[in-house]
Protein backbone atom coordinates (compact mmCIF):
# COMPACT_ATOMS: atom_id res chain seq x y z
CA UNK A 1 0.00 0.00 0.00
CA UNK A 2 1.16 3.14 -0.89
CA UNK A 3 1.93 5.56 2.39
CA UNK A 4 -0.94 8.47 2.59
CA UNK A 5 1.28 11.72 2.83
CA UNK A 6 -1.34 14.02 4.90
CA UNK A 7 -0.92 17.80 5.93
CA UNK A 8 -1.07 18.56 9.34
CA UNK A 9 -4.11 20.49 8.73
CA UNK A 10 -7.46 19.13 6.51
CA UNK A 11 -10.18 21.33 6.24
CA UNK A 12 -13.42 20.43 7.25
CA UNK A 13 -16.51 21.14 4.43
CA UNK A 14 -19.23 20.97 7.29
CA UNK A 15 -19.69 24.62 7.38
CA UNK A 16 -20.01 24.65 3.63
CA UNK A 17 -23.02 22.69 4.29
CA UNK A 18 -24.67 25.32 6.42
CA UNK A 19 -23.66 23.77 9.90
CA UNK A 20 -25.21 25.92 12.63
CA UNK A 21 -25.37 28.75 10.05
CA UNK A 22 -25.96 29.79 6.54
CA UNK A 23 -23.37 31.00 4.53
CA UNK A 24 -23.46 33.00 1.67
CA UNK A 25 -21.62 31.75 -1.57
CA UNK A 26 -19.46 34.15 -1.51
CA UNK A 27 -18.19 33.45 2.01
CA UNK A 28 -17.73 30.43 0.99
CA UNK A 29 -15.29 30.81 -2.36
CA UNK A 30 -13.83 33.10 -0.34
CA UNK A 31 -12.79 30.21 2.54
CA UNK A 32 -12.14 27.53 -0.38
CA UNK A 33 -9.73 30.39 -1.60
CA UNK A 34 -7.76 30.67 1.43
CA UNK A 35 -7.44 27.24 2.43
CA UNK A 36 -5.76 26.94 -1.06
CA UNK A 37 -3.53 29.55 -0.32
CA UNK A 38 -2.42 28.41 3.18
CA UNK A 39 -1.85 24.50 2.52
CA UNK A 40 0.58 22.81 0.84
CA UNK A 41 -0.48 20.89 -2.53
CA UNK A 42 -2.14 18.73 -2.89
CA UNK A 43 -5.09 20.47 -0.64
CA UNK A 44 -7.01 18.31 1.78
CA UNK A 45 -10.97 18.93 1.78
CA UNK A 46 -12.50 16.77 4.07
CA UNK A 47 -16.20 16.77 3.30
CA UNK A 48 -19.75 14.39 3.05
CA UNK A 49 -23.53 13.90 1.20
CA UNK A 50 -24.61 14.41 5.12
CA UNK A 51 -23.07 18.02 5.19
CA UNK A 52 -25.95 19.87 4.16
CA UNK A 53 -27.41 16.74 1.94
CA UNK A 54 -24.76 17.22 -0.30
CA UNK A 55 -24.44 21.47 -0.36
CA UNK A 56 -20.97 20.99 1.25
CA UNK A 57 -20.00 18.87 -1.87
CA UNK A 58 -21.55 20.75 -4.12
CA UNK A 59 -20.09 24.48 -2.82
CA UNK A 60 -16.96 22.86 -2.58
CA UNK A 61 -16.67 21.65 -6.56
CA UNK A 62 -18.17 24.89 -7.59
CA UNK A 63 -15.97 27.32 -5.64
CA UNK A 64 -13.02 25.31 -6.67
CA UNK A 65 -14.12 25.87 -10.44
CA UNK A 66 -14.58 28.88 -10.07
CA UNK A 67 -10.90 29.64 -8.69
CA UNK A 68 -9.67 27.35 -11.49
CA UNK A 69 -8.36 24.63 -9.76
CA UNK A 70 -6.32 21.66 -11.01
CA UNK A 71 -7.86 18.66 -10.21
CA UNK A 72 -4.64 17.29 -9.61
CA UNK A 73 -3.91 20.06 -6.86
CA UNK A 74 -6.73 18.61 -4.72
CA UNK A 75 -7.35 15.86 -2.30
CA UNK A 76 -11.15 15.26 -1.44
CA UNK A 77 -12.48 12.99 1.21
CA UNK A 78 -15.95 12.28 1.19
CA UNK A 79 -17.58 10.22 4.20
CA UNK A 80 -20.22 7.77 2.02
CA UNK A 81 -23.30 6.89 3.35
CA UNK A 82 -25.91 10.02 2.87
CA UNK A 83 -27.33 9.91 -0.23
CA UNK A 84 -29.20 13.46 -0.69
CA UNK A 85 -33.39 13.06 -1.46
CA UNK A 86 -36.22 15.34 -1.44
CA UNK A 87 -37.07 17.87 0.99
CA UNK A 88 -41.02 16.97 2.25
CA UNK A 89 -41.04 18.67 5.80
CA UNK A 90 -40.54 22.14 7.14
CA UNK A 91 -36.44 21.18 8.00
CA UNK A 92 -34.39 18.36 7.37
CA UNK A 93 -35.11 15.25 8.86
CA UNK A 94 -31.59 13.95 9.53
CA UNK A 95 -29.91 16.01 12.51
CA UNK A 96 -32.45 18.77 12.89
CA UNK A 97 -31.88 22.08 13.97
CA UNK A 98 -28.28 22.23 13.25
CA UNK A 99 -28.42 22.25 9.38
CA UNK A 100 -29.57 25.82 7.81
CA UNK A 101 -31.21 26.73 4.80
CA UNK A 102 -31.78 23.78 3.01
CA UNK A 103 -33.40 22.83 -0.23
CA UNK A 104 -32.84 19.03 0.43
CA UNK A 105 -33.09 16.12 2.93
CA UNK A 106 -30.95 13.34 2.77
CA UNK A 107 -31.34 9.40 4.27
CA UNK A 108 -29.08 6.96 5.54
CA UNK A 109 -28.17 4.60 2.46
CA UNK A 110 -25.20 1.78 4.02
CA UNK A 111 -24.94 -1.01 1.84
CA UNK A 112 -23.10 -2.43 -1.47
CA UNK A 113 -25.74 -0.49 -4.09
CA UNK A 114 -25.84 2.19 -1.13
CA UNK A 115 -22.75 3.01 -0.90
CA UNK A 116 -21.99 2.99 -4.90
CA UNK A 117 -24.76 5.60 -5.28
CA UNK A 118 -23.50 7.39 -2.83
CA UNK A 119 -20.10 8.04 -4.57
CA UNK A 120 -21.66 8.62 -7.88
CA UNK A 121 -24.08 11.26 -6.28
CA UNK A 122 -21.06 12.83 -4.48
CA UNK A 123 -18.96 13.22 -7.61
CA UNK A 124 -21.87 14.29 -9.69
CA UNK A 125 -22.47 17.13 -6.91
CA UNK A 126 -18.54 18.04 -7.12
CA UNK A 127 -18.41 18.42 -10.91
CA UNK A 128 -15.11 18.36 -11.95
CA UNK A 129 -13.91 16.92 -9.25
CA UNK A 130 -13.87 13.58 -7.75
CA UNK A 131 -13.43 11.91 -4.16
CA UNK A 132 -9.78 9.85 -4.02
CA UNK A 133 -10.37 9.31 0.05
CA UNK A 134 -13.27 7.26 0.70
CA UNK A 135 -15.19 5.97 3.82
CA UNK A 136 -18.19 4.64 5.34
CA UNK A 137 -19.93 7.92 7.17
CA UNK A 138 -21.18 7.01 10.66
CA UNK A 139 -20.95 3.42 10.90
CA UNK A 140 -21.99 3.62 14.38
CA UNK A 141 -25.35 5.75 14.01
CA UNK A 142 -26.67 3.04 11.77
CA UNK A 143 -25.75 0.67 14.04
CA UNK A 144 -27.61 2.43 17.17
CA UNK A 145 -30.38 2.65 15.17
CA UNK A 146 -30.92 -1.39 15.29
CA UNK A 147 -34.10 -2.27 16.83
CA UNK A 148 -32.83 -5.80 18.12
CA UNK A 149 -29.60 -7.63 18.30
CA UNK A 150 -30.80 -9.32 14.92
CA UNK A 151 -31.08 -6.47 12.93
CA UNK A 152 -27.85 -5.09 14.30
CA UNK A 153 -26.11 -8.23 13.06
CA UNK A 154 -27.85 -7.10 9.58
CA UNK A 155 -26.51 -3.47 9.40
CA UNK A 156 -23.08 -4.68 10.33
CA UNK A 157 -23.22 -6.90 7.27
CA UNK A 158 -24.57 -4.02 5.22
CA UNK A 159 -21.26 -2.47 6.50
CA UNK A 160 -19.03 -5.10 5.31
CA UNK A 161 -21.14 -5.28 1.89
CA UNK A 162 -20.40 -1.22 1.49
CA UNK A 163 -16.48 -1.75 2.08
CA UNK A 164 -16.46 -4.54 -0.08
CA UNK A 165 -17.64 -1.90 -2.83
CA UNK A 166 -15.33 0.33 -1.60
CA UNK A 167 -12.75 -1.80 -1.98
CA UNK A 168 -13.81 -2.69 -5.43
CA UNK A 169 -13.51 1.10 -6.47
CA UNK A 170 -9.98 0.84 -5.51
CA UNK A 171 -8.91 -1.99 -6.77
CA UNK A 172 -10.57 -0.35 -10.04
CA UNK A 173 -8.28 2.93 -9.64
CA UNK A 174 -11.03 4.93 -9.23
CA UNK A 175 -10.62 5.73 -5.50
CA UNK A 176 -6.82 5.86 -3.66
CA UNK A 177 -7.36 4.86 -0.18
CA UNK A 178 -10.58 3.36 2.03
CA UNK A 179 -11.35 4.65 5.44
CA UNK A 180 -13.95 5.21 7.97
CA UNK A 181 -15.28 8.16 10.16
CA UNK A 182 -17.30 8.20 13.30
CA UNK A 183 -18.15 9.58 16.47
CA UNK A 184 -18.05 6.11 18.72
CA UNK A 185 -14.50 5.32 18.16
CA UNK A 186 -15.70 1.57 19.11
CA UNK A 187 -17.74 0.84 16.23
CA UNK A 188 -14.00 1.86 14.16
CA UNK A 189 -12.54 -0.65 16.23
CA UNK A 190 -14.72 -3.46 15.69
CA UNK A 191 -14.46 -2.62 11.68
CA UNK A 192 -11.12 -2.72 11.72
CA UNK A 193 -10.61 -6.27 12.47
CA UNK A 194 -13.06 -6.83 9.37
CA UNK A 195 -11.84 -4.66 6.57
CA UNK A 196 -8.64 -3.59 5.66
CA UNK A 197 -8.43 0.43 6.03
CA UNK A 198 -5.70 2.67 5.11
CA UNK A 199 -7.28 5.72 7.65
CA UNK A 200 -9.49 6.66 9.89
CA UNK A 201 -11.46 9.93 11.36
CA UNK A 202 -11.76 9.82 15.32
CA UNK A 203 -14.10 12.38 15.88
CA UNK A 204 -15.68 13.95 18.87
CA UNK A 205 -13.53 11.12 20.83
CA UNK A 206 -9.46 12.33 21.38
CA UNK A 207 -10.07 16.23 23.35
CA UNK A 208 -8.22 17.98 25.74
CA UNK A 209 -11.55 17.39 27.56
CA UNK A 210 -11.90 13.49 26.55
CA UNK A 211 -9.34 11.32 25.92
CA UNK A 212 -10.00 7.54 27.41
CA UNK A 213 -7.41 5.37 27.85
CA UNK A 214 -8.76 2.53 25.87
CA UNK A 215 -8.86 4.88 23.41
CA UNK A 216 -5.52 6.14 23.36
CA UNK A 217 -4.45 2.04 23.58
CA UNK A 218 -6.75 1.75 20.08
CA UNK A 219 -4.53 4.33 18.68
CA UNK A 220 -1.32 2.76 19.20
CA UNK A 221 -2.64 -0.21 17.97
CA UNK A 222 -3.58 2.03 14.76
CA UNK A 223 -0.34 3.55 14.52
CA UNK A 224 1.90 -0.09 14.46
CA UNK A 225 -0.62 -1.49 11.89
CA UNK A 226 -0.05 1.64 9.98
CA UNK A 227 -2.90 3.01 9.54
CA UNK A 228 -3.16 6.49 9.38
CA UNK A 229 -5.22 8.25 12.16
CA UNK A 230 -7.01 12.09 11.13
CA UNK A 231 -8.58 13.55 14.70
CA UNK A 232 -11.88 15.23 14.15
CA UNK A 233 -13.47 17.75 16.31
CA UNK A 234 -11.24 18.37 18.46
CA UNK A 235 -13.08 20.87 19.63
CA UNK A 236 -15.97 18.91 20.74
CA UNK A 237 -18.22 19.71 18.00
CA UNK A 238 -17.18 23.67 19.21
CA UNK A 239 -17.83 23.72 23.03
CA UNK A 240 -14.08 24.10 23.94
CA UNK A 241 -13.95 27.17 21.66
CA UNK A 242 -17.34 28.82 23.00
CA UNK A 243 -20.72 27.12 21.27
CA UNK A 244 -23.31 26.03 23.49
CA UNK A 245 -23.47 22.19 21.44
CA UNK A 246 -21.08 19.57 22.80
CA UNK A 247 -21.01 16.82 20.16
CA UNK A 248 -23.38 18.85 18.33
CA UNK A 249 -26.27 18.48 20.85
CA UNK A 250 -27.10 21.58 22.76
CA UNK A 251 -25.74 21.72 26.19
CA UNK A 252 -27.75 23.76 29.30
CA UNK A 253 -25.43 25.58 31.91
CA UNK A 254 -28.09 23.78 34.42
CA UNK A 255 -27.88 20.91 33.62
CA UNK A 256 -24.69 20.42 32.13
CA UNK A 257 -22.89 22.28 35.10
CA UNK A 258 -19.74 20.01 35.05
CA UNK A 259 -19.21 20.73 31.92
CA UNK A 260 -19.29 24.48 32.02
CA UNK A 261 -17.46 24.03 35.16
CA UNK A 262 -14.53 22.07 33.28
CA UNK A 263 -14.61 24.83 30.14
CA UNK A 264 -14.15 27.80 32.67
CA UNK A 265 -11.68 26.82 34.51
CA UNK A 266 -9.53 25.89 31.13
CA UNK A 267 -10.13 28.83 29.93
CA UNK A 268 -8.85 31.13 32.89
CA UNK A 269 -5.78 28.76 32.82
CA UNK A 270 -5.13 29.50 28.61
CA UNK A 271 -5.57 33.37 29.99
CA UNK A 272 -2.98 32.93 33.24
CA UNK A 273 -0.38 31.12 30.39
CA UNK A 274 -1.62 33.85 27.65
CA UNK A 275 -2.15 31.21 25.16
CA UNK A 276 -5.30 30.47 22.76
CA UNK A 277 -7.97 28.25 24.02
CA UNK A 278 -8.39 26.72 20.13
CA UNK A 279 -3.86 26.39 20.40
CA UNK A 280 -4.17 24.52 23.43
CA UNK A 281 -6.85 21.94 21.68
CA UNK A 282 -5.31 21.84 18.45
CA UNK A 283 -2.03 20.49 20.12
CA UNK A 284 -3.25 18.29 22.30
CA UNK A 285 -4.66 16.81 19.71
CA UNK A 286 -2.11 16.65 17.08
CA UNK A 287 0.10 14.85 19.57
CA UNK A 288 -2.34 11.76 19.89
CA UNK A 289 -0.59 8.23 19.00
CA UNK A 290 -0.84 8.04 15.47
CA UNK A 291 -2.14 11.31 14.62
CA UNK A 292 -0.91 12.81 11.15
CA UNK A 293 -3.87 15.13 10.51
CA UNK A 294 -6.60 17.16 12.37
CA UNK A 295 -9.33 18.26 10.73
CA UNK A 296 -10.42 21.77 10.94
CA UNK A 297 -13.76 24.01 9.95
CA UNK A 298 -14.42 27.44 9.82
CA UNK A 299 -17.17 29.48 8.69
CA UNK A 300 -14.74 32.85 8.36
CA UNK A 301 -12.11 32.93 5.75
CA UNK A 302 -10.03 34.75 8.12
CA UNK A 303 -9.37 32.47 10.26
CA UNK A 304 -8.01 29.86 7.77
CA UNK A 305 -4.66 30.68 7.86
CA UNK A 306 -4.71 30.71 11.97
CA UNK A 307 -5.97 27.45 11.54
CA UNK A 308 -3.04 25.90 9.67
CA UNK A 309 -0.64 27.43 11.88
CA UNK A 310 -2.59 26.14 15.35
CA UNK A 311 -0.47 22.10 15.68
CA UNK A 312 2.95 24.91 15.23
CA UNK A 313 1.71 26.46 18.47
CA UNK A 314 3.92 26.42 21.70
CA UNK A 315 2.66 25.32 24.37
CA UNK A 316 4.76 26.02 27.74
CA UNK A 317 5.24 22.88 29.88
CA UNK A 318 3.51 24.60 32.71
CA UNK A 319 -0.02 24.77 31.26
CA UNK A 320 0.23 21.05 30.89
CA UNK A 321 1.18 20.65 34.47
CA UNK A 322 -1.35 22.83 35.84
CA UNK A 323 -4.19 20.94 33.72
CA UNK A 324 -3.27 17.54 35.19
CA UNK A 325 -2.61 19.16 38.85
CA UNK A 326 -6.35 20.47 38.30
CA UNK A 327 -7.50 16.90 37.34
CA UNK A 328 -8.55 18.69 33.78
CA UNK A 329 -6.52 15.84 31.67
CA UNK A 330 -5.16 12.23 32.44
CA UNK A 331 -2.13 12.44 34.05
CA UNK A 332 -0.61 9.18 32.38
CA UNK A 333 -1.55 10.62 28.71
CA UNK A 334 0.11 14.10 29.66
CA UNK A 335 3.44 12.18 30.73
CA UNK A 336 3.88 10.36 27.41
CA UNK A 337 2.33 12.54 24.64
CA UNK A 338 2.53 16.28 25.63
Amino acid sequence: MQELILPKVIFGTSGLGNLYVALPDEVKLSIVKESIKHSPTPVVFDSAGKYGAGLALEALGRSLEQLKISPSDVLISNKLGWLRTELKTAEPTFEPGIWKNLEHDAIQHISYDGILECYEQGNKLLGNYHAQLVSVHDPDEYLAASKDEQEQKQRYQDILDAYRALHELKAAGRVRAIGVGAKDWRVIARIVKDVKLDWVMIANSMTIHSHPTALVDFMLELEQQGITVINSSVFNGGFLTGSAYYNYQLTDPEKDKDLYHWRQQFYQLCQDYKIKPVAACAVFGMNAPGVRSIALNTTQAERVAQNVALPHSIIPEGFWKEMEKRGLIDQSYAASYL
